[in-house]
């Protein structure tokens, strides 16, 4: 009966968290239709509702875990028929009882041994019967066995799943859910794909009585491929297969159950190949699936299997009794690369990369622990020697095995080396976090260091020849902030940077302070190079003798105790030729010389000394560049 045919009662019912998504639409449809249910039907409602909950506890409180499912069955709202009005003499059939309530209890009786089927079905009726009576006459409940509902599906008879489908469960362990989404998706399917579906089968741990209320729902669906022409049997599988697992996802939003629908989708070649090759899940299957639908394969296999007809080839005993054999070979030989390169790897890595992180390349594997050795445990006294032999004990474990001297690593010898190396890589991130801490730590002394040595430069172009490290902030105050010549914030960066050096002294330094004087060092540095810079070349400008012979312009660049002389600066393959400057201002004798050479002469010099030019310096000029040579001025 569809969910548009039922009763405004049934509705309300039907709203419970199992159904509400399914009949969503249809409510909002007929409630357009309907008038609204007046205040008085809806106390009376409510009333209802507190019935079945009472008799739902008193049926669970007295038959406990027999009771696998409890739900309200659509009422039996049957329009008159119409001969009714066209022949009078006919009886009219009895109308139903708007107000009756029809309830299904699933029981579970599987593990029944103190009675019989019949002896429970019946005490179990009688009881629940009484039950209802006593709380309001209009509940009218049944009871069906699970092997029966089980039964009534292997003689192909869906009429009490289909019930169940469009029940709204007021209890359920599992199985309602179960029958429910499982009965939905297979009419979709069937609806879409009759023509090929061979069999639909509900499997797993719901029909093997192993289910809770969360379990996975396990379908099984075999797919006719006998008769294939347009397709493979492969695109047909994987088409029909995308196909049917989307309708389960539609059949979860449209029932609102959250457990999860586990489609399997087999071909009949494939599921007879599997059966032939005695394949393990086929027997489960067979043994334990109930068919939802079938045309005629599955129950034919079942009883062949309960007659003990079905049974492996010997091919397939051989393949089984084979696979023990292969599979420890596999595991010796896994067991074997793990001690080769798992484990070894596992503490190889991470030992280069605390080398690494101190600064050294990374060595080859063979060289790892003594260069580990050599640094952490002899030279910075930050690792114990034991983590050494660790590493060297794996080193020595791949290499035998590797060589073929440890034929056979076994469980034990594996388990010594994952211990050893859980408790090394422990170590290790330990010891990376005592590299980066001194790292830190003395990136504030380089940082200082560069720094006061920067400031030392600046303050000789600005003549103070000499200052101390504890003058430095006084001689950079007064001589270049107070001057104008650098910013005042700067000061600031240069305190902090002096703070942190002190903290390091006094082993007090912590993470901000670092942080508080990176923030600004760089910035400083960058404004006192440039600064350097820029005095560098106002005072380079003034060591060049610039002249004019002939209608081409030359230099003579004066640096300390050497002279550069290019004949021509406009020229690209510029000849430069150095000589001796004398103490008496002449130029010695010239030799050539590379614009390498030239570059590398002035990069030396951090800012050029003053020369003067005396009187021999002007034969000189006169014997390079000709008689007529003049020397230019302010150019």
């Amino acid at each position: 009966m569809l969910i548009k045919e039922q009763t405004i009662y049934y509705k309300i019912y039907l709203k419970c968290p199992m159904a509400k998504k399914q009949a969503k639409a249809e409510e909002k449809k007929a409630e357009e239709t309907q008038p609204k249910i007046p205040p008085e039907l809806e106390q009376k409602l409510k009333a209802i509702k507190a019935k079945l909950d009472t008799f739902k506890k008193q049926v669970l409180d007295k038959f406990g875990d027999y009771i696998i499912g409890i739900t309200l069955l659509p009422p039996e709202n049957i329009p008159p028929d119409a001969s009714e009005q066209t022949n009078p003499e006919k009886p009219k059939a009895e109308k139903p009882n708007p107000d009756r309530i029809d309830l299904l209890l699933v029981v579970d009786d599987t593990d029944s041994k103190k009675m019989s089927k019949n002896e429970l079905h019946q005490k179990i009726s009688e009881i629940v019967k009484k039950f209802a009576e006593e709380i309001d006459k209009n509940i009218t409940p049944q009871v069906a066995l699970l092997t029966d509902l089980w039964q009534n599906c292997y003689d192909a008879k869906y009429d009490l799943n289909r019930l169940i489908s469009l029940g709204a469960p007021i209890h359920d362990t599992g199985m309602l859910a179960a029958i429910k989404i499982a009965e939905i998706h297979k009419t979709m399917v069937l609806k879409k794909f009759e023509k090929y579906i061979v069999s639909y089968v509900l499997a797993g741990s719901l029909v093997q009585g192993k289910a809770t209320a969360s379990s996975d729902i396990d379908v099984w669906i075999v797919i006719d491929d006998t008769d294939v022409k347009k397709m493979t049997r492969v695109e047909l599988k994987d088409k029909l297969r995308a196909i049917i697992i989307g309708m389960g996802a539609e059949a979860g939003e449209l029932t609102g159950i959250k457990n999860k629908l586990n489609i399997q989708a087999w071909i009949l070649t494939e599921y007879w190949d599997a059966l032939k090759e005695a394949n393990p899940i086929m027997f489960t299957l067979l043994r334990d699936g109930v068919p939802f639908y079938d045309r005629g394969m599955f129950m034919p296999w079942k009883q062949l299997l309960r007659m003990g007809r079905i049974k492996p080839s010997r091919e397939a005993i051989d393949l089984f009794m084979s696979a023990g054999e292969q599979s420890m070979s596999r595991i010796k030989i896994r067991l074997n690369e793990m001690g080769m390169e798992d484990t070894f790897y596992a503490i190889l890595t991470p030992s280069q990369a605390a080398i690494m992180l101190y600064g050294l390349p990374p060595p080859t594997p063979k060289e790892t622990p003594d260069v580990l050795e050599e640094i952490f445990v002899k030279k910075e006294k930050l690792l114990e020697k034991e983590y050494v032999d660790i590493l060297r004990r794996n080193v020595k474990v791949r290499k035998d095995i590797e060589h073929g001297d440890l034929k056979q690593l076994s469980g034990t010898e594996l388990d010594k080396l994952v211990h050893d190396g859980e408790k090394f890589l422990k170590r290790i991130r330990e010891l990376f976090q005592e590299i980066e801490k001194r790292h830190t730590e003395n990136s504030i002394i380089t940082l200082y260091d560069e720094i006061v040595t920067i400031i030392r430069d600046v303050l000789k172009v600005e003549g103070v020849e000499r200052a101390h490290d504890t003058e430095i902030i006084k001689l950079f105050e007064s001589e270049l902030i107070s001057t104008g010549k650098v910013p005042a914030r700067f000061l600031r960066d240069l305190n902090e940077i002096v703070a942190a050096k002190k903290k390091y002294d006094d082993k007090k330094l912590t993470k901000n302070d670092i942080e508080k004087a990176r923030k600004g060092s760089g910035e400083l540095i960058k404004f006192l190079i440039e600064y350097l810079q820029r005095k560098r070349g106002q005072e380079l400008e003034r060591t060049r003798i610039r002249v004019k012979h002939g209608e081409t312009y030359g230099e003579v660049i004066l640096l300390e105790d050497m002279a550069f002389v290019i004949h021509d600066i406009d020229d690209k393959q510029q000849r430069i030729e150095k000589a001796k400057l004398n103490e008496n201002g002449s130029l010695g004798p010239l030799a050539e010389a590379s614009l390498e050479e030239f570059e590398k002469k002035l990069a030396s010099i951090t800012l050029p000394k003053r020369v003067f030019i005396k009187e021999p310096i002007f034969e000189d000029l006169k014997n390079i560049f000709g008689r007529d040579v003049e020397v230019l001025v302010h150019y």
